[in-house]
């Protein structure tokens, strides 16, 4: 599958205010392999730039006062997306941004990008997974082992190729951790923390299956009966494989 992973810098927030893209950054991936195609451009937002808005990104009014402006990009833009899924860390402001974008130049088929990609969204996928827990991209990074030493400022193209190593490693690589009092390090709470990732060869062997021995069934079961003595009542486990009537 070819994705797209995608960012935008604007003048502010939000697009119902009049504010524009100011930057956007993609890159490419198929078949989860980085190409090496990237698609990247500043623009001539017609309009100010807020000032909290610079102290994100630290794009000013002087830096993109000659450089091309959305009409100018757009046919460019959308055939590097047109088809692909896009991969976007907090999908609706980008999705936002885009389709006002596309709407200002009148290109009513183009105004909807739901209507030509797929979209998926990595804050999202960090809420159902780390549910509680800060899922901006600088923990994300953090947490999934990114160097993200780089990033002093916002910028759509570093920021879309680190969500590409994020993105891959949340939904391909494995983390290798260290258990806290086992002589390995730890985050001083006794949990253990992500040290490094793994990322599986697509091209390794069939996974082999070792099955319990007849000793190794009669162990468990005769430590299932322990526990059930302990407890006063059934095991977890032996719930679990009592079959429902």
């Amino acid at each position: 599958m070819r994705s797209v992973v995608l960012d935008t810098e604007t003048t502010g927030m939000p697009v119902t205010d009049g504010h524009r893209i100011i930057e956007i950054g993609c890159v490419e991936l198929d078949g989860r392999r980085l190409t090496g195609r990237h698609f990247h451009v500043y623009l001539q937002p017609d309009r100010e730039i807020d000032e909290g808005a610079i102290a994100v990104h630290g794009i000013t009014n002087e830096y993109v006062k000659d450089m091309p402006r959305f009409r100018e990009v757009a046919d460019d833009f959308f055939e590097f997306i047109k088809g692909a899924q896009l991969i976007i860390h907090n999908a609706a402001f980008d999705v936002g941004f885009i389709n006002n974008e596309f709407a200002l130049l009148g290109q009513s088929e183009r105004a909807d990008v739901a209507d030509y990609c797929g979209i998926l969204d990595t804050l999202l996928m960090a809420r159902e997974r780390h549910p509680g827990q800060r899922n901006n991209l600088d923990a994300l990074c953090k947490r999934y082992g990114v160097d993200n030493s780089g990033r002093d400022l916002h910028g759509a193209l570093l920021d879309a190729e680190i969500l590409a190593d994020v993105y891959l490693a949340m939904t391909g690589g494995q983390t290798s951790l260290s258990l806290a009092g086992n002589g390995a390090e730890g985050d001083g709470s006794g949990r253990a923390t992500a040290s490094a990732i793994r990322r599986l060869a697509a091209d390794r062997g069939l996974t082999r299956v070792i099955r319990a021995s007849d000793a190794e069934i009669e162990a468990h079961v005769a430590r299932l009966a322990v526990i059930e003595k302990s407890a006063g009542g059934p095991a977890l486990w032996a719930q679990m494989e009592a079959p429902k009537e």
